[in-house]
């Protein structure tokens, strides 16, 4: 892709979520959410979301989809000096105050920190091995340490090397108390499902911890087939880029991961599995009674258990950067609110707006609780640190 102006870039990239998640589109939605409907009076549903919002102000949040990066990620993960820019503009390096600020800004008292997508997937070996080690040190020794309370991590993983994978997940649990791992898309073309990774899987059972399957951007095969424009003068404005990541791609790839893992029998292998998917299911509510339905009969004779049971016993989902009250609402049609939990999606969506969103649903206290933070708290194990 060829270089764009610095100014040119920020105002894409802030415009159209550019990085991770879906960042500006759905924050603006969570302004518009709760529109008035013809049959209402305009005062009415303003005045029933203040009224539950002033009930629940006082509502924990622990953030389970938090980013971070560092200048080694940044220049690793980034297509040029304007993106580098831009990510460390909005912040995604800041592990000191300004994400403190902002965290205190919204009410969100735990971040679960990331490292930024693809991470160190694409890099193989010992180099891999020991970046994904020293990232890992780097948070202990660095905002874990330095803000008690207000840090845990997911740890980065050297996903080529799934034995080393393995250990590290072991270290970073036992030594270093990280909450589980996180990965982001295919690994040298492969997903979780693969042979090769159950290494992974079977340590993370072990050791009781989750999987929180971040999106990751499609192999060059994938991307030229459903991706690449036609029009080759738009790509200075990152057009195949973002639509193959935040603007919609990305969610299309964790879900097609999803249903690989179960069709292909990991749960079978690893009943007490835990993964975590984002961004209020990434589609998943959408599609869930197709995928039931559809995937169902062809699976009958190949798994131990429905298809869609899977979905209930294997699977949490957070809200990270879809503030949209309908989508929540369809998300615990069909997925238990035990199994869903808050998240922002920071740095690449505003913390205030989501929190001040979330607030103001129309749930009963009880179920507003769990979700901001009582089944973060029992999935990980873990307390909201006392005020």
């Amino acid at each position: 892709m060829k270089p764009m102006g610095r100014r040119s870039f920020l105002a894409a990239a802030t415009a159209l979520g550019i990085g991770a998640g879906v960042s500006s589109h759905a924050i603006a939605s969570a302004a518009s959410d709760n529109k008035k409907t013809p049959e209402q009076a305009p005062d009415q549903n303003a005045g029933k979301t203040a009224e539950i919002y002033q009930r629940d102000r006082d509502l924990p949040f622990i953030g389970a989809e938090e980013t971070f990066s560092t200048p080694t990620l940044l220049k690793l993960n980034s297509i040029n000096e304007d993106h580098i820019a831009f990510l460390k503009e909005i912040g995604l390096a800041d592990l000191g105050q300004r994400r403190i600020g902002d965290m205190d800004a919204g009410g969100l008292d735990v971040q679960i920190l990331s490292a930024h997508t693809p991470s160190v997937q694409n890099v193989p070996g010992q180099r891999g091995i020991d970046l994904a080690h020293r990232l890992n040190r780097q948070l202990v020794y660095g905002p874990i340490a330095k803000y008690p309370g207000r840090f845990k991590a997911f740890a980065t993983l050297p996903l080529q090397s799934p034995e080393a994978a393995a250990d590290e997940l072991e270290r970073s649990v036992r030594e270093d108390g990280f909450l589980g791992a996180l990965t982001n898309g295919h690994i040298t073309k492969k997903y979780l499902d693969h042979p090769d990774f159950e290494p992974v899987l079977a340590r993370a059972v072990a050791l009781d911890v989750p999987i929180y399957l971040h999106p990751g951007y499609p192999a060059d095969e994938i991307f030229k087939i459903l991706y690449s424009t036609t029009r080759s003068q738009y790509t200075k404005e990152f057009q195949p880029y973002i639509f193959s990541g935040s603007g919609y791609g990305w969610h299309q790839e964790v879900l097609t991961q999803c249903i690989r893992m179960i069709t292909y029998g990991v749960f079978d292998r690893f009943p007490k599995l835990k993964i975590i998917i984002g961004h209020m299911g990434e589609g998943l509510p959408f599609y869930y009674e197709r995928i039931v339905n559809d995937m169902g009969e062809p699976t009958e004779n190949s798994l131990k258990k429905p298809f869609g049971q899977y979905f209930q016993d294997n699977f949490w989902v957070t809200t990270s950067a879809f503030p949209q009250t309908a989508l929540l609402d369809l998300l615990l049609k069909y997925i238990s609110v035990d199994r869903v939990m808050f998240a922002t999606d920071y740095p690449f969506a505003d913390i205030k707006a989501q929190t001040d969103w979330f607030r103001g649903v129309a749930l009963p206290r009880e179920d507003k609780e769990k979700i901001a933070f009582r089944n973060a708290e029992k999935l990980f194990r873990m307390k909201v640190p006392a005020k």
